[in-house]
């Protein structure tokens, strides 16, 4: 993992290239996300109006647009990063672990409604599926996290909302759609077997987490 820490977006999209496997906050493996690779001027800091400024966090849009990775849910249902290069090994084996969801689904038919429509925020998203009671959004919400973990729907950007004087606030929404929409079909298929691509990436994981235990990588990747 890297020693030094980092300072601009430029330099972060370099480190999701070659680690190939990110996720955006940390998830108890000290020192590999991107929250833990930067420099503290990156972090989250309150203002003194009551504000906050967050460089990481405005940073994903253009990670994915400069970049070209993946972005989602990918990892125990956290947030992370994930190269172009290993895009394919990990769409092939988690898609073999991840079935294509059954028809008539609510699965299939919020993949129906992204391969219509192309993209949609997620309020969107749950509104055009029909989930608009009172608590639904959890309920969508976990759908949404295991077709993420299965490699089927991806963030494409971030829209935010803007003020009356045109400036952006907020947290953001994640646009979401389809990795074929995005990357294309060839990019979303391997040549090699769901077990060769998971072996694959196991020996990325050994690389880029040389103190973890097998179990953990397991655990990540499952």
């Amino acid at each position: 993992m890297r020693n030094e820490p980092l300072h601009s977006c430029p330099e972060l999209i370099d480190y999701i290239n070659k680690t190939g496997f990110l996720p955006l906050l940390s998830m108890g493996i000290t020192g590999w996300s991107a929250e833990e690779v930067m420099d503290e001027d990156c972090q989250y800091t309150r203002l003194p109006d009551g504000g906050w400024e967050w460089p990481l966090w405005e940073w994903k849009g253009s990670i994915l647009q400069e970049s070209g990775c993946a972005y989602g849910k990918f990892s125990k249902g956290k947030a992370a990063f994930i190269s172009r290069e290993w895009w394919p090994d990990f769409c092939n084996y988690r898609r073999s672990i991840f079935p294509y969801p059954e028809a008539g689904s609510i699965e299939e038919s919020i993949l129906d409604v992204l391969k219509n429509e192309g993209s949609l925020i997620t309020r969107e998203l749950r509104a055009a599926c029909g989930f608009t009671g009172p608590k639904m959004r959890s309920r969508f919400d976990a759908y949404l996290t295991r077709l993420e973990m299965g490699g089927y729907i991806v963030t494409e950007d971030f829209i935010y909302p803007h003020d009356r004087h045109g400036r952006e606030f907020g947290w953001g929404w994640s646009l979401l759609t389809t990795p074929e929409n995005l990357f294309g079909k060839e990019s979303c298929h391997s040549s090699l077997s769901p077990q060769e691509s998971y072996e694959r990436m196991l020996g990325q994981f050994r690389k880029i987490l040389p103190d973890e235990s097998e179990t953990t990588f397991r655990t990540l990747l499952k």
